[in-house]
């Protein structure tokens, strides 16, 4: 006799119910989280608030979290030994919740250790779709739905022209763009969506600006 199906045997993206948010969901932010991180994975915290840590457990969003970082899409049928195979990989992992209202009620914080340290924040909004709002605590708005670049840097005159101007030049067009800033003069983030790809080239020019102090460039996740 076979086993009886669970969502994890189940799950694809277009699901619908309280497991497109809180099972697809949280994989596609891990998924874009460890793409943020951008190294090998030695260690990953989970902090789950609200929603996430109150109903997570019954609709495998710890396992989904953990099969997202690791590079799995949600219709991986191995989401659910995501757990097992991250010991296999000797990667540690540690689950975490909270209480905070003052934040989506399907979010989560995600915490690696490797050759770098990075933090992000993501949410599940619903219907698969998510927003990843905080990379190192600087606000973003990233939705994972075009090729974007995310960009820390000091705060300075002409630094956002010579930005978009380089994009430009390599004839790749801009979508749409976030900035913000914790002060004048001080950290910076900078959230660019893109209709095309961005060259090696660009982002070589893009590291050669001063203070530019954090670079990825996130492929669409479909």
């Amino acid at each position: 006799m076979s086993k009886n199906k669970t969502l994890l045997d189940i799950i694809g993206p277009s699901m619908i119910g309280p497991s497109s948010s809180h099972t697809a969901g949280a994989c596609r932010i891990g998924l874009m989280a460890g793409r943020i991180f951008g190294s090998t994975i030695k260690r990953v915290d989970f902090t789950l608030y609200n929603s996430f840590a109150k109903t997570g457990f019954g609709h495998g969003t710890e396992l989904a979290l953990l099969a997202g970082v690791m590079g799995f899409y949600p219709d991986n049928p191995l989401l659910k030994d995501a757990d097992k195979i991250a010991k296999e990989n000797e990667i540690e992992f540690n689950f975490h919740y909270k209480a905070d209202y003052s934040v989506h009620p399907n979010t989560v914080d995600i915490s690696f250790l490797g050759e770098d340290e990075v933090k992000v924040t993501g949410a599940s909004l619903g219907a698969g779709e998510i927003c990843i709002n905080k990379i190192n605590g600087y606000k973003f708005d990233l939705r994972g739905d075009y090729t974007t670049l995310i960009l820390i840097y000091k705060d300075a005159p002409g630094v956002v022209y010579r930005v978009t101007n380089l994009i430009q030049s390599q004839n790749v067009n801009i979508a749409s763009m976030h900035c913000d800033r914790n002060a004048k003069g001080q950290v910076a983030s900078m959230g660019i969506a893109l209709d095309n790809e961005v060259s090696e080239y660009t982002l070589k020019k893009l590291s050669e600006i001063n203070d530019m102090y954090f670079i990825r460039k996130l492929e669409k996740i479909v």
